[in-house]
């Protein structure tokens, strides 16, 4: 990753893509990046978190697309800690480097359960890495004879499962100014019976290894907002050749504090981990509220920089100017918003 002949060929051959060329997926797949949360024991690189969130920073560093596709695929593939052992098997058991999942995290259609399987339906929004993906994830509505069932508290009935490419149509409707190579399409099922070991929880957790014992919303919270500091420090990267240092002095001192809290964030995690504590709701809390306000003070910085780069950054061949495209396609996630 350190190598700078490699980092401006994935950039050269990410530019203004609308889809990863095959040498960009060949590459990820070459390097096993889907995998970087599975066990080894799995295929996979079994990155710790520290070392999990420098890689995606890294990859979002090279390209927005890229860090972002890997962080939301291998964040799926992340649900391997959630699925039945015979499951993990079936799926990993070969050729682990090819398994890609990706999805939806929206209640977007049905699962109507009859015996040991369920008759899922509906249409799926916001699939990143949609045309790379060997598994779709989708979260669906448990219904019985028609009728949607609820929980004890009076919520309805969620589950999330997990289907083969071939199970799904996908429908071609990401048309954004960024992020383009992220194909993040909808996907249609049309009354797909699947068996329901198929089906997971995202709070209940089957593999006892370390990372699984993050809550799914920090993970996902830390995993996004590396990406925003990596497409961030790209741009402050392209803006150094271009204006004076003291003018990207906010914008540098910004980036370097959002590292910095996120550093100490994961590491804390990981040693209230280690010692066999949990993630308490309070510390849930001010990691959201931390990055929603990091994320917001970086993306002030980049629009006081834009309009001091000229007219060479608002043309779509330069490099700065799909950074800028990218980012701000980034900061549509909801996660982050107010």
């Amino acid at each position: 990753m350190k190598d700078k002949k490699n980092i401006t060929r994935l950039r050269e051959l990410c530019l203004n893509k609308d889809s990863f060329p095959k040498a960009v997926l060949d590459w990820i797949e070459k390097e096993n990046f889907w995998n970087i949360w599975v066990p080894q024991k799995h295929g996979g690189l079994q990155m710790s978190l520290v070392e999990g969130l420098g890689q995606l920073k890294s990859l979002a560093k090279i390209d927005g697309s890229l860090g972002w596709t890997v962080t939301l695929c291998s964040g799926a593939n992340f649900f391997i800690g959630n699925l039945q052992p015979a499951v993990v098997q079936e799926i990993f058991g070969v050729n682990a480097s090819q398994i890609c999942f990706g999805g939806s995290g929206g209640v977007f259609g049905t699962a109507e359960k009859q015996g040991d399987s369920y008759i899922i339906s509906g249409r799926w929004h916001y699939a990143t890495g949609a045309d790379y993906l060997s598994h779709f994830t989708l979260n669906a509505k448990i219904m019985k004879n028609g009728t949607a069932l609820i929980n004890e508290d009076g919520s309805p009935m969620i589950r999330s499962f997990v289907l083969p490419k071939n199970k799904v149509q996908i429908i071609e409707n990401w048309n954004t100014m960024g992020l383009k190579a992220t194909v993040t399409h909808s996907f249609d099922v049309k009354e797909v019976m699947v068996n329901e070991k198929f089906s997971f929880l995202y709070n209940q957790v089957l593999l006892d290894y370390p990372i699984f014992k993050i809550p799914f919303s920090v993970f996902a919270d830390l995993t996004l907002w590396v990406n925003y500091i990596g497409m961030a420090q790209h741009f402050l990267e392209e803006a150094t050749a271009i204006l004076p240092n003291e003018q990207l002095n906010k914008l540098e001192d910004t980036i370097e504090q959002a590292d910095t809290y996120i550093s100490g964030f994961a590491r804390e995690i990981e040693a209230t981990i280690a010692n066999q504590l949990v993630c308490v709701e309070d510390s849930v809390v001010k990691i959201h509220s931390r990055a929603a306000d990091s994320v917001q003070a970086i993306t002030k910085s980049i629009i006081e920089v834009y309009p001091l780069l000229g007219v060479g950054a608002s043309r779509e061949n330069n490099q700065i100017n799909q950074i800028f495209r990218d980012y701000f396609t980034a900061t549509q996630h909801h996660i982050f918003t107010r």
